[in-house]
């Protein structure tokens, strides 16, 4: 089987969410959309949406497409692009393709967004234009990497979500939705502080015994994080629509 190399680094091929079947553009492309972390986000669109009564179903799943391709495929495009040092997925996908994937996904994340935006929801312009610019400043590290911090992290990809469900069934924001918002923020913080140290890690070539057991506790924490969080958002859903 192909490994997932980086043209600087170690292999990428074993990361816990990158598939072990399939050829290595597949496996690199599911690897580049951090499917878990990704979840994570569409499970907090998801569990703002839910704030709202009723709660328009068509609404909730136009928000979760616009995060997926906005957040899951755009951002994640942008990331590998704006890396610095070692390549995360290598050179598999060409810097030409991986801003066809950034362009399309914009396109369309916004396309959805748009429609909802002019005809009931103009109140998300507001969320749509403060993604859009965490979605270069902080995967592209603009403005010297000011905007690339874990609390900046956690507002963009933890609080806006929820904010965004909410607003898109009512247009309206409530202290509920704050409340939530924030709470779903430090989830993000979480997931983002043992990412960052677990990845430092991946990036070494020889672990000690106790490195080796660090690595496992973050990864083991990244999977209860992501996880948890995707169940919360699920069981939330399938109540609502048992109601």
């Amino acid at each position: 089987m192909d490994r997932l190399t980086d043209s600087d680094g170690p292999a990428r091929g074993d990361e816990w969410f990158v598939p072990k079947w399939g050829s290595l553009k597949f496996r690199t492309f599911i690897g580049l959309l951090f499917l878990p972390y990704t979840g994570m986000v569409l499970s907090f669109a998801v569990i703002g949406s839910l704030l709202a009564v009723p709660v328009d179903y068509g609404r909730l799943l136009a928000i979760v497409l616009v995060y997926f391709f906005g957040l899951g495929i755009a951002a994640h495009a942008l990331d590998a692009l704006g890396s610095k040092g070692v390549k995360p997925w290598g050179s598999v996908f060409s810097r030409s393709q991986l801003w066809l994937l950034v362009l399309l996904s914009l396109a369309t994340a916004y396309g959805i967004a748009g429609y909802y935006m002019i005809r009931y929801v103009p109140l998300l312009w507001v969320i749509a234009l403060l993604e859009g610019f965490f979605v270069f400043a902080y995967n592209l590290e603009l403005f010297s990497g000011r905007f690339h911090t874990d609390r900046w992290f956690a507002f963009s990809w933890g609080a806006l979500p929820v904010l965004a469900g909410y607003v898109m069934q009512t247009n309206r924001i409530s202290l509920s939705s704050l409340m939530l918002a924030g709470a779903m923020a430090l989830f993000s913080l979480v997931e983002i502080k043992a990412s960052r140290p677990y990845k430092e890690l991946k990036r070494q070539t020889e672990l000690s015994v106790a490195d080796q057991t660090l690595l496992q506790r973050y990864e083991i924490l990244l999977k209860c994080i992501s996880l948890g969080v995707i169940l919360l958002g699920t069981g939330l859903l399938f109540w609502r629509v048992a109601v």
